[in-house]
């Protein structure tokens, strides 16, 4: 068996896709037979809250294949997280199969480097419309940056949300994610100055236009990231939210952020871990166990808490 075969399991001869097995995975155990905006928020929460944004596969032999049947093994089957290729594509067949009304759309990602978004759809959301009001729906972006709520499809309105307050702006057709966040207070200092701490207020996330996308529209990407220098080739990268903030373990680097609205600060617990810690701390901090040795990787991509 080789290390791709390892780490993706063959989805063959494990049963049908079902919602009830998502659910489990997620916690949620109430009723769906209101399409409502309530069960929309409810289980867009639940998602983040269970279910790691992370590359983990491509740093221990294997890759992120956008199959829907493997990437429901490898997630709900098997434990693990996946980025937006994976999670956002499980998400909008969960979206649809519960009855919501769902599109897909690509979005571009705001690149620190070029000071402009980059020039493929490298992101995958679903917008889904109840009661004639559109709605973003993104479970895997990570970090400070990831919402736990969908989003309301207005331009300029304020949404404030756990990390801080998102907006959404109209620019002609094509609609720009921002969000502005609080002062991180780093308890290390060792990090008082690290590049993993993002310090700037307002940050400009990703770009989109309202064109529906099919899951083929996404596949050169996916090869794209996993084959050519990217921020996933260049990090090895787990997020999960957690009820006061989130966690990350970036390369040999684990932090916990820990939300504090009243106090206009984020408090961030960062350290660097050792080789040997790590398969701990996935298992414990995450759920994650993997099936091949990781191979940590942190170099130059931004990328922060």
């Amino acid at each position: 068996m080789t290390d791709q075969q390892q780490q993706q399991p063959s989805a063959e001869g494990l049963g049908k896709m079902s919602l009830e097995e998502y659910f489990e995975i997620i916690g949620f155990h109430g009723s769906f037979d209101k399409l409502d905006l309530a069960t929309l928020k409810l289980i867009h929460k639940k998602h983040v809250m269970s279910i790691p944004f992370e590359n983990l596969s491509m740093h221990c032999g294997g890759r992120n294949i956008m199959d829907l049947e493997v990437i429901f093994n490898k997630i709900v089957r098997n434990n693990r997280g996946g980025w937006c290729l994976e999670n956002n594509f499980l998400f909008g067949w969960v979206l649809r199969e519960m009855g919501y009304e769902t599109t897909t759309l690509g979005s571009r990602v705001f690149n620190s480097f070029l000071n402009d978004f980059g020039p493929l759809d490298s992101h995958f959301l679903n917008k889904v419309v109840i009661d004639g009001k559109a709605y973003i729906n993104d479970v895997s972006y990570g970090v400070s940056f990831q919402v736990w709520e969908p989003l309301e499809l207005v331009s300029g309105k304020d949404q404030p949300q756990a990390a801080g307050v998102f907006r959404l702006l109209d620019k002609g057709g094509i609609w720009v994610l921002e969000k502005t966040g609080r002062t991180p207070e780093v308890l290390n200092p060792e990090f008082a100055k690290s590049s993993l701490v993002n310090r700037k207020e307002t940050n400009q996330i990703y770009c989109f236009s309202l064109v529906p996308r099919e899951a083929e529209h996404f596949l050169e990407i996916n090869d794209k990231l996993q084959t050519e220098t990217s921020l996933f080739t260049n990090k090895s990268i787990c997020s999960l939210q957690t009820p006061t903030g989130f966690r990350a373990l970036i390369g040999w680097t684990y932090g916990e952020a820990t939300y504090k609205p009243d106090e206009a600060v984020d408090v961030l617990d960062i350290r660097n871990v050792a080789d040997d810690e790590i398969e701990q701390i996935l298992r414990e901090k995450f759920n994650i166990k993997l099936q091949n040795k990781l191979q940590p990787l942190n170099n130059k991509s931004y990328y922060a808490f």
